[in-house]
């Protein structure tokens, strides 16, 4: 069934040829990786602030590389250094704000933090928010903050949350039998794509000043063009096409018409491995995959690249990818962090 949906493929082709887009050449390991200092292993998220530092969460906690020095964020109390599970930045009137999230519930504080920087924790003993246990972030360019817990979707717009009214569509034993991994806004910050484990994605709106409601669901039931279910990965791309990390496979789609414009890839059209857990884009375009075990693949529109640890990864298992202000792709693995700039992988560890 998959199979019938290869005519996106030749568009694809076409648009290539037009826009010129490429992939990375492959090129040797580097001999030795460059030493953070830190003795973090595992980087599971990330992201790039105004001034172009990456900021990434680890085991040890939040940790920072400006170019030069590497930072591990761990004396602020109020922040926390174990325990954390996501975190995004966005720029306001007074300067960055950092929201990282965790079982205690969303916290806020200002950006770059010390010891001493101010922070403001929401749960359900001072908020309306849903749950303690959250689990996942996301921020768009409007004055949303969309948090993922384990009851469902909790919306903060400045200085109050959203009324839900997404129960009947998405009630919250759907979150508990179903697990958020993944969270996305479109650009304007007033859709969310809320990935789960087993029952698709979830679609989102800003349905007035004051509430939230669910659109659709993308699912295999739908009927969906989905590979499956159990969707690890949801990004954004430039053009506003969403892409879907599943365990069997990524599917891309365009519009807002649920049950049109849907494209599957698996490791048949040249993915490298079909459990895709990380996605982004870089500056020419293409299109990042991060896979469990597989390594990396780049797709630039019509071809696909594969690079493994004999290229220079330090392992297989991607966790989180971003492209930074200079066209710079990060790769966050269970083995240190890797860049990929001019067409070589820098190793640090």
């Amino acid at each position: 069934m998959l199979r019938g949906f290869k005519y996106a493929a030749t568009a694809l082709f076409l648009f290539a040829a037009v826009t010129g887009f490429e992939y990375p050449e492959q090129q040797a390991p580097e001999s030795s990786p460059e030493e953070t200092g830190l003795g973090a292993k595992s980087y599971y998220s990330v992201f790039v602030d105004h001034d172009n530092v990456k900021w990434f969460l680890t085991e040890l906690g939040i940790v920072s590389f400006n170019g030069d020095k590497w930072t591990l964020h761990n004396k602020n109390d109020k922040i926390g250094s174990t325990g954390l599970r996501d975190f995004a930045c966005r720029n306001t009137s007074s300067g960055e704000q950092l929201w990282v999230v965790s079982a205690k519930g969303a916290t806020v504080a200002s950006l770059p933090f010390d010891s001493g920087t101010a922070a403001t924790t929401y749960a359900t003993d001072n908020s309306s928010i849903l749950s303690d246990n959250v689990s996942k972030v996301a921020l768009g360019s409007g004055p949303l903050d969309w948090f993922a817990t384990d009851k469902g979707i909790s919306v903060f717009n400045g200085d109050k949350w959203l009324e839900l009214s997404y129960d009947d569509t998405y009630p919250y034993s759907m979150f508990g039998d179903f697990p958020v991994t993944a969270i996305a806004t479109n650009h304007t910050g007033d859709t969310l794509y809320a990935a789960t484990d087993g029952a698709g994605v979830a679609r989102l709106l800003r349905n007035d000043v004051d509430g939230i409601s669910g659109a659709s669901a993308y699912a295999q039931w739908g009927p969906i063009i989905i590979p499956s279910d159990k969707v690890f990965s949801v990004y954004i791309a430039a053009d506003g096409t969403k892409w879907f990390g599943t365990d069997q496979g990524v599917a891309s789609h365009s519009g807002n018409n649920t049950l049109e414009n849907w494209t599957v890839y698996t490791t048949d059209d040249g993915l490298a491995n079909d459990y895709v857990q990380a996605i982004t884009e870089d500056k020419k375009g293409s299109l990042w995959f991060g896979t469990n075990g597989g390594g990396l693949s780049v797709f630039n529109r019509s071809e696909w690249k594969t690079y493994t640890t004999a290229d220079g990864l330090n392992s297989d298992n991607i966790l989180c990818l971003t492209t930074d202000k200079n066209g710079v792709v990060w790769i966050g693995t269970d083995n240190g962090v890797n860049a990929f700039r001019e067409n070589a992988f820098i190793s640090y560890k």
